[in-house]
């Protein structure tokens, strides 16, 4: 049995990994130790050799598909394992299309940090300023809560997904999987809710944090965020495989399946299907391996910020009970720092029902790598070695 302490850093990397859902799969590994896992001192094998045996392993664990892209400056390597679809045994595509989920943070942030470099707010402008009346009730109050806080989750406020039947059951999300939300109506839900904390005290990951986040993006420019992702990244970027599908619950082609275990011992559901509006700016973008480490180099190299916002990004916290999956995971602005043999990466992770991805780059750009994986597993033993697994191979690439 978990001691409450555990229980509480799974419950807290879960908010990570999930935009809005599970993060059993990486959940499970602060039990099994996912932290401690030693890779090797070195790899010899070709970047290619590497990227194809770890896939294969995570296919053999259980993932129905996996795929992954390396890019060294501008040499590509892509590699896939398993099945897009495990009724027709379709192969997994090279770069398909998937819901990033809390990847899309990194987005936002970097949006909202160009506005702080226009001068039109400020980091440390309190949220009732740009949004009067949101954030408040049962001890919620927008005036010692600033943009800051926001975005590198140390607002205190509590995480409205959590709250939302269809993440939580395989019955819950086969029920409400159509559902519409907007970032005020959720927003609104955790404020049913005290504070975790005080403001600027402690860190605790939520959703809510960034579902503001679009809130004050489409104050400060009057319009709406995805549209300002569009202009000021995507477009710049030219990442024409990247954007935010509102309420459409489809994927374009090609795609993978994406698989679901609500719990332990229960079958995969096919979670394909399914309206993104729940996460919305804290985890709505859809985009694929290839744009996506495109536009981490990019954020790398200083391509879309500033000096003075690239260091208000790179200005971390300890990311409190993550400790015991890797001991020295801190927190930007929006944007996470891992630590790994050759030194350590920038990163995020993101998750929506049956898609899990993890993105990293190198300091400076030079090498960037995102692994997506379609299928999440809630059995602790294999969800345990997936991350483990994941883990190690994340670090193979990025330390070359």
């Amino acid at each position: 049995m978990r001691t409450h302490s555990a229980v509480q850093r799974t419950v807290r990397w879960r908010r990570v990994v999930a935009a809005a859902t599970a993060g059993a799969v990486l959940a499970a590994a602060v039990g099994g130790g996912a932290g401690t896992a030693a890779p090797p001192a070195s790899d010899h094998r070709s970047p290619a050799a590497v990227l194809q045996h770890g896939l294969d392993d995570l296919r053999d664990l259980g993932v129905s598909g996996a795929q992954g892209l390396v890019r060294d400056a501008n040499r590509v390597t892509v590699a896939r394992s398993g099945v897009a679809d495990m009724d027709t045994g379709a192969p997994m595509p090279v770069d398909g299309y998937f819901r990033i989920g809390s990847t899309t943070k990194t987005f936002v942030s970097v949006v909202l940090l160009q506005l702080v470099g226009e001068g039109r707010i400020g980091l440390d402008d309190p949220i009732e300023r740009w949004l009067p009346g949101v954030v408040e009730g049962n001890g919620n109050d927008g005036r010692h809560v600033t943009v800051r806080h926001v975005l590198q989750h140390t607002s205190g406020l509590y995480d409205a997904t959590n709250d939302l039947a269809v993440l939580r059951s395989a019955d819950g999300f086969l029920a409400h999987r159509l559902d519409h939300y907007t970032e005020a109506q959720l927003v609104a839900i955790a404020m049913r809710h005290p504070p975790l904390f005080a403001a600027g005290t402690h860190w605790s990951y939520a959703n809510t944090n960034y579902l503001l986040a679009g809130m004050l993006i489409k104050r400060v420019t009057g319009h709406l965020w995805y549209g300002e992702v569009r202009s000021r990244i995507l477009a710049p970027l030219h990442l024409t495989h990247t954007f935010y599908p509102g309420d459409r619950p489809t994927l374009p082609q090609p795609h993978a399946e994406g698989y679901r275990q609500f719990a332990p011992g229960e079958p995969l559901v096919d979670t394909t299907i399914f309206n993104p509006t729940v996460t919305a700016s804290a985890g709505g973008l859809v985009s694929t391996t290839s744009d996506m480490t495109r536009f981490w180099q990019a954020l790398a190299r200083g391509q879309l910020l500033r000096p003075g916002q690239m260091a208000e990004l790179h200005r971390t916290v300890l990311a409190d009970g993550f400790q015991a999956i890797r001991p020295g995971i801190r927190y930007g602005l929006g944007i996470m720092w891992i630590p790994n043999r050759c030194g350590g990466s920038w990163a995020h992770v993101g998750s929506m029902p049956g898609m899990s991805t993890l993105a990293a780059v190198t300091p400076g750009g030079k090498r960037s790598t995102v692994l997506y994986l379609a299928t999440e597993l809630a059995d602790p033993d294999r969800a345990t070695a997936v991350i483990q697994r994941q883990m190690v191979l994340l670090d193979d690439l990025i330390c070359g």
